[in-house]
């Protein structure tokens, strides 16, 4: 096996770890906390069925691809909840170390292909971008949805929060922006998320 193939094979195994991260959400029946894994891939294929929908015209396999790769570096990371303020204010940082060890195990071609990738995510300045974040927010919420909103309640998750993240999704899809206002307005007139 050549050097490069040592490296791409090194990066896969490296990167199953991401199966071992559990986020704040509960898969849909509430049977246990999803994994970064279960959600990069679940956005993914949201992406690709919901493509329809965004704003603007973009590369699917693009937006495919962000979606899969985007929480990578919580593998040395961690998971940050959307809601957790003092976790945010660290969370560049933590990522930005992540993001270099482990895209440096790549040969560097695909490391820079990768990282572009992921910091055009971070950006969130392109069509591409854009509805990748619409799909990060959508895919919690459907589950939280799901559950009788029990995530946000065990968090005490208010409107403010939850628009303050949700808001972001319009700039990736309109049309999806709209389905998802009326996730949230059903969910505070049942009291799952706090006024």
């Amino acid at each position: 096996m050549d050097d490069r193939m040592k490296k791409q094979l090194d990066f896969i195994l490296e990167i199953d770890k991401e199966k071992n991260i559990t986020r704040q959400t509960h898969l849909s029946g509430y049977s246990r906390r999803e994994n970064d894994a279960e959600h990069a891939w679940h956005m993914a294929i949201m992406a690709y069925l919901l493509e329809e929908y965004s704003n603007e015209k973009i590369d699917i396999a693009r937006v495919m691809i962000m979606c899969l790769i985007h929480d990578i570096v919580e593998i040395d990371a961690g998971d940050t909840y959307a809601y957790d303020t003092e976790a945010l204010k660290t969370r560049k940082v933590r990522e930005d170390a992540a993001k270099e060890r482990i895209y440096s195990i790549l040969p560097p071609d695909q490391k820079e292909k990768l990282i572009a990738i992921f910091d055009e995510f971070e950006d969130n300045e392109t069509p591409e971008a854009k509805f990748a974040h619409a799909m990060d927010n959508l895919q919690p919420l459907l589950l939280n949805d799901s559950n009788d909103g029990r995530d946000w309640l065990e968090h005490e998750v208010t409107r403010k929060q939850v628009y303050g993240r949700q808001n972001e999704s319009a700039k990736g899809s309109k049309k999806i922006f709209e389905v998802i206002d009326k996730i949230i307005k059903k969910n505070i007139e049942l009291e799952y998320i706090k006024e």
